[in-house]
């Protein structure tokens, strides 16, 4: 072993075969954790909190599943239309940003799936692709095989880490790597690898396993009501794990003598987008035949409803790159109970805080809400879907529906639908919560765009040679018919509407808005800016969340606007669900926006709420990290960003983000040094000389993070 070290309350010592880590966690509880080799493999041979054991002996266990990443026919539309020729090169560009892929779905293509037949990748193959239906040999199942080469150990801030060299599975090759962090009982696992293949898409399921089965042993967990449940292993052993739909994706192991260890996954980017929310169940125990048990998180094999079963998309390993197998354990001498809050609290009990002078809004969803009052008939129903959304802390549900079969003429219902949509908006929303019913269109302006009114507007996405732009229907309500890119400027002018191009660069808006940064209307002053969403594609090397995809845009589009001399653009945080239900898991597939706002506007006038968006005057986060201030003193050499930064998880990085037109600057932090549960003002000089706009970010070591919109230096 290599690299014995000691910080305060931190410490790391040789033992024969591994090392020992002790440290102070929650509460100064004395922390230790053994690990050691035997029989070639690494194993926990000791975790004890204030002198109770917790696990003695046991294994830490991975199933990798991997398969091949394949670009969608939804990403090809977009480039063909751009008359982009689809050679090998640009396949392999942009498929890691698949969405509609599912690499495990060996079944026959459905040619009647109207959403998957024209959506999924090309039945025929294209270029260097292999076609539908995929083939088993594509599909490979492996548990970590270990030749240790090397175990060393570093530290860093308040965090220790220990690495053994040496450790494949399938495709990938790499370490296993343990943190432990100062000031908490919280301890990383994570398989570190990476693989030389090409197209390589994957899941991994991990747990801890080895552990003995005891008078006092339990597996417990909360269902998707809310209710305890539990198991004491006493029954028949299993022939698998058997999988939980766990409330909170997590699951707790009582040990024995009071001490429990709760198992968690990353709440974000462990999870690829989709487009449900529904749990398909993300822990597992199994009981095996030795008087022993195991216990820890999984990803499924499949969507859970037919209709979006090619919507699967596992993450994905482009060649050379360092994917990070996250778990989190949470070990405690007080119980399930304890462990089970104290781990949730890293999740802030999954609810978006709420922060004084702020208010929660999530964007983007597809409800249907229209549809589905008039086919029930009742103006007044309830939908559960705002049920879920309210109960997690959003304040504002920004809906975004889609009316897909009303786009194009010979959609007369359109109007229906939407004053059924409006009119249900209104009696869903009250002085605590706020349903605002805005539009996602297509192809006019170029790629998908989200359409977020100031108020209800009656408009179409289609208008025949001899029908006018604006009309007044027979109810009195002004009508607008949109032919072309002006008429829908003009429409969103005159009506105070705000533009953001939903998922750039993915999906229909592939290599958009790319394309259209030049055009009049992305450099118009109400097209706002992009959304940010992670999952598509869903890279776990990515150490922001979108980091690979939106963020780079991001400082691209305000380099663009720099260089027109335009206002900066910002980000939207959206979801890209459709129905939801309580039980079904918002927490972890819902990024969220915090708009300065003292309270929320009454009636049908969502005005307040776009002028927040229009001048900036928010910030997004995945929950965890929140940024309640945040500004620029001084100018050039002298500039400091200051900002004050709550956190969860412990912090990894702050960071000043900043650009001249041409390139991107970043001043980086280190925060390894503070502990979990904080908060801080943050004073960071950078050399702002030159610079056109600048931004602020932290993010934390489950990849969770937030940002701040850009802001022109001196500009008030």
């Amino acid at each position: 072993m290599d690299g014995a070290w000691a910080h305060a309350d931190l410490a790391a010592t040789t033992i024969s075969g591994g090392v020992e880590l002790d440290w102070r966690g929650g509460d100064d509880q004395p922390m230790r954790l053994r690990m050691a080799v035997k029989d070639g493999q690494p194993v926990i041979e000791r975790l004890d909190i204030a002198g109770t054991a917790v696990l003695r002996d046991a294994a830490i266990d991975y199933t990798i599943t991997s398969g091949m990443r394949r670009i969608t026919g939804q990403q090809l539309a977009p480039l063909r239309k751009l008359g982009v020729e689809i050679t090998a090169e640009e396949v392999d560009r942009h498929k890691w940003d698949a969405f509609w892929d599912a690499p495990l779905d060996l079944r026959e293509p459905d040619p009647s799936a109207r959403l998957a037949s024209s959506n999924q990748p090309p039945i025929d193959g294209i270029a260097n692709q292999p076609g539908l239906p995929r083939s088993p040999g594509e599909i490979e199942r492996s548990q970590l095989t270990y030749a240790i080469d090397s175990c060393t150990v570093t530290g860093k801030g308040s965090r220790a880490t220990i690495r053994f060299g040496g450790v494949s599975a399938g495709p990938f090759a790499g370490d296993l790597v343990i943190t432990a962090f100062r000031g908490t009982n919280l301890i990383k696992v994570e398989y570190v690898a990476s693989t030389d293949r090409p197209s390589v898409a994957y899941k991994y399921d991990v747990g801890i396993t080895g552990i003995p089965i005891g008078p006092e042993t339990r597996v417990g967990w909360r269902d998707l009501a809310g209710g305890a449940q539990h198991t004491t292993l006493t029954g028949r052993a299993n022939d698998a794990p058997a999988v939980i739909k766990a409330a909170n994706r997590l699951i707790v192991a009582s040990t024995g003598n009071g001490a429990s260890l709760a198992a968690f996954p990353p709440p974000h980017d462990f999870f690829w987008a989709r487009e449900l929310e529904e749990v398909v169940g993300y822990n597992w125990y199994e009981k095996s035949s030795d008087g022993t048990f195991g216990f820890g998180i999984r990803q499924g094999e499949q969507e859970v409803r037919e209709k979006f079963r090619a919507n699967w998309t596992l993450y994905g390993a482009p060649p050379g790159s360092e994917q990070r197998m996250a778990l989190f354990l949470y070990p405690t001498a007080d119980g399930a109970e304890a462990a089970r809050d104290e781990a949730l609290a890293f999740t802030r009990g999954d609810r978006y805080a709420q922060l004084p002078g702020y208010k929660v809004m999530a964007h983007h969803y597809h409800l249907g809400m229209g549809e589905r009052l008039l086919a029930s008939g009742d103006p007044d129903m309830r939908l559960p879907d705002f049920d879920a959304l309210r109960a997690s802390g959003i304040d504002i549900a920004s809906v975004t529906d889609i009316f897909p079969d009303q786009r194009n003429p010979g959609g007369p219902m359109r109007l229906e639908v939407l004053k059924a949509y409006y009119d249900g908006a209104a009696r869903l929303s009250d002085s605590d919560f706020l349903v605002i019913p805005n539009v996602e269109a297509i192809n006019i302006l170029g790629g998908h765009w989200d359409v977020l009114q100031s108020r209800p507007v009656l408009w179409l996405e289609h208008r025949a040679d001899d029908e006018p732009f604006r009309s007044v229907d027979a109810d009195g309500d002004t009508v607008y018919r949109l032919g072309n890119a002006e008429e829908a400027a003009r429409m969103i002018e005159e009506t105070g509407m705000l533009v953001y191009m939903p998922h750039p660069r993915t999906k229909g808006s592939t290599h958009y808005p790319d394309a259209i940064k030049d055009g009049p209307a992305f450099n118009s002053d109400w097209y706002r800016g992009a959304g940010w969403r992670w999952g598509m594609g869903s890279d776990l090397s990515e150490r922001r969340l979108s980091g690979k995809r939106v963020l780079p845009l991001f400082d691209d589009m305000n380099n663009w606007a720099a260089v027109r001399g335009t206002r900066p653009k910002y980000l939207l945080a959206i979801t890209e669900t459709f129905d939801k239900k309580p039980g079904d898991d918002i927490y972890a597939n819902n990024p969220v926006n915090y708009l300065r706002l003292d309270a929320l506007p009454a009636g049908q006038d969502y005005g307040a709420v776009n002028e927040v968006l229009n001048r900036g005057d928010y910030f997004v986060t995945s929950g965890e990290v929140l940024i309640p201030d945040a500004g620029i003193t001084g100018r050039g050499r002298t500039a400091r960003l200051e900002a004050d930064v709550q956190w969860t998880f412990p912090l990894d990085i702050v960071e000043v983000i900043w650009g001249d037109g041409r390139q991107t600057h970043r001043e980086a932090v280190d925060t390894s040094d503070l502990p979990a549960m904080g908060s801080r003002h943050f004073s960071i000089p950078f050399d702002g000389s030159g610079a056109k706009w600048v931004r602020f970010a932290a993010w934390d070591t489950a990849g969770n993070g937030a940002m701040t919109q850009p802001v022109v230096p001196g500009r008030d």
